[in-house]
C-alpha cells in the first residue's frame, strides 16, 4: 500500500495541521508512504535533513471556488502534477490534508483514475466551508467519493454528523499528538529567560496564529485588568499573522507596552524554550463568526513541557486537557472570566506546580506521537487490508 499525503500545510510552514501529519506520516514505513507537500521558504533545508520522500508543489490557490478562472486553473495545474507522481510511484490511496483544496484535488483524481482518498477534518475548516454555498457543495462532493473521512477531535466528528450529515461509521478520529521526547520540562533557567527577554517576570504564554478566534485581544484585556495586582507580569506571544496591527494598537491604547512581548514566529528550538520557561500557558479562543479552535496542539505541547493551562471554551480545547486537574477551560467571549482564572493560578504556585506534572503525565499517556501514529497506521492498514481482502 503506498499513501501520498497532499497537503498544503506543512513544515517548515508554521500550522498546527502540518506539524500533525510530519509527526505522524513520518513514522510510518517509508516505502509506504509518499509526501506532497505546499512549497514554502526553507523547505529545501528542511527536506534535507530526513529522510522521507516529500515533494514541493505549489499548492496554494486565490480562490478555493471553481467560478474563478483562477480557481479552475489552479486545481487543473495541480491536478495535472500528481497524476503524473501517483503513476510513477503507483500510488493506491491519496491522504487529503483539508477538504479544500486538497480534497477537491483528490475528488478530481478520483473520478479520472479511480484512486481512493482520505479525507481529514479539522473543525475550523468546515465550518468555514459552511457560509459559502458554492464551498458547501464541493466540500459534499468531496465527502461523497472519500473512502474514509478523519476528524481531528471527537467534536469535530460531532460536527460532520450533526452539521453535515455525514454517516458516523464514515468518520474515524484520530488525535493529533505531541513529540513528548523534545517537549519537556525543564528547571527554569536564568540565562534562558534573559535571552527571550523575560528576566524574572511571571510570564504568561500564549503560541498560535495571530487570528481573531485565538483570542490575543481578550488576553491583552485580562492583562489590563490584573497588572495593577501582578506589576511583575509579561504576556509573550509567539506567532505571525492578520491581527498584529490591530493587537499592537490594543496595546498602545491601554498603555501596556511593558506587559505584551510579540515574539513573532519562533524556530522549533526557541519554540520549546518558551514553554519550559513561561509559568503558566494560555489560549484563549472563541468562536467568531463560526471558526473555531479545532483541537489545540499548543496545549498539548505546553502540558507535556509542565505547564499549566488555559483555554478558551470553543471547539475541542477541553478534548486536550484533563479538567481539572491538567488545567481550565473559560469562557473567553470577554475578559473578565480569564482574568479571574489568572489570578488564580497566579496566587497558588503550588497548583500550577500539581497541573503541570499531572499534565506530563497525560500528554505522556494519551497523546504521544509515537502511540498515535501506531493508532493511524492500524487504521489506515488494517481497512486497507479488508478491502483488498
Amino acid at each position: 500500500m503506498t499513501i501520498l499525503l497532499l497537503s498544503a500545510i506543512f513544515p517548515p510552514r508554521h500550522g498546527g495541521s502540518g506539524r500533525w501529519f510530519w509527526e505522524t506520516y513520518r513514522r510510518f514505513p517509508s516505502k509506504d508512504v509518499r509526501i506532497c507537500a505546499g512549497a514554502h521558504a526553507g523547505d529545501k533545508e528542511f527536506d534535507r535533513e530526513h529522510n522521507v520522500d516529500i515533494s514541493r508543489v505549489n499548492l496554494t490557490l486565490p480562490q478555493w471556488g471553481l467560478k474563478s478562472l483562477q480557481g479552475l486553473w489552479g486545481y487543473g495545474r495541480i491536478f495535472l502534477l500528481l497524476r503524473k507522481r501517483i503513476k510513477a510511484d503507483a500510488v493506491r490511496e491519496i491522504h487529503a490534508g483539508r477538504c479544500l483544496p486538497e480534497g477537491w484535488v483528490a475528488w478530481m483524481l478520483n473520478r479520472a483514475m479511480g484512486i481512493n482518498y482520505t479525507v481529514y477534518v479539522h473543525g475550523e475548516d468546515v465550518q468555514s466551508a459552511a457560509q459559502s454555498r458554492e464551498l458547501t457543495w464541493m466540500v459534499n462532493r468531496v465527502f461523497s467519493r472519500a473512502e474514509r473521512v478523519v476528524a481531528n477531535s471527537q467534536n469535530s466528528k460531532r460536527i460532520l454528523v450533526g452539521d453535515w450529515n455525514l454517516d458516523a461509521r464514515l468518520v474515524s478520529v484520530l488525535n493529533p499528538g505531541v513529540d513528548v521526547r523534545r517537549f519537556v520540562p525543564a528547571q527554569s533557567n536564568h540565562r534562558v529567560r534573559e535571552s527571550l527577554g523575560w528576566g524574572n517576570r511571571k510570564v504568561v504564554l500564549t503560541v498560535g496564529r495571530l487570528q481573531k478566534r485565538k483570542g490575543h485581544d481578550r488576553m491583552i484585556e485580562a492583562i489590563r485588568e490584573i497588572k495593577s495586582d501582578f506589576p511583575n507580569i509579561l504576556y509573550s506571544i509567539v506567532g505571525g499573522g492578520e491581527e498584529l496591527e490591530s493587537l499592537e494598537q490594543l496595546v498602545m491604547a491601554n498603555s501596556l507596552d511593558d506587559f505584551v512581548q510579540f515574539r513573532g514566529e519562533s524556530d522549533d528550538g526557541e519554540l520549546v524554550h518558551c514553554y519550559q520557561q513561561c509559568d503558566i500557558f494560555v489560549l484563549p479562543n472563541r468562536e467568531v463568526d463560526g471558526d473555531i479552535e479545532g483541537f489545540g496542539m499548543v496545549l498539548l505541547e505546553a502540558q507535556a513541557c509542565g505547564k499549566a493551562v488555559i483555554a478558551g471554551d470553543s471547539g475541542a480545547t477541553a478534548e486536550t486537557m484533563r479538567i481539572p486537574e491538567t488545567g481550565c477551560i473559560v469562557d473567553c467571549e470577554t475578559s473578565g472570566p480569564l482574568a479571574n482564572a489568572l489570578r488564580e493560578f497566579l496566587l497558588d504556585e503550588e497548583l500550577c506546580e500539581r497541573m503541570g506534572a499531572a499534565g506530563r503525565e497525560w500528554t505522556e499517556n494519551q497523546f504521544s506521537c509515537d502511540s498515535l501514529a501506531d493508532q493511524a497506521w492500524r487504521l489506515f492498514r488494517h481497512e486497507s487490508l479488508t478491502k483488498t481482502g
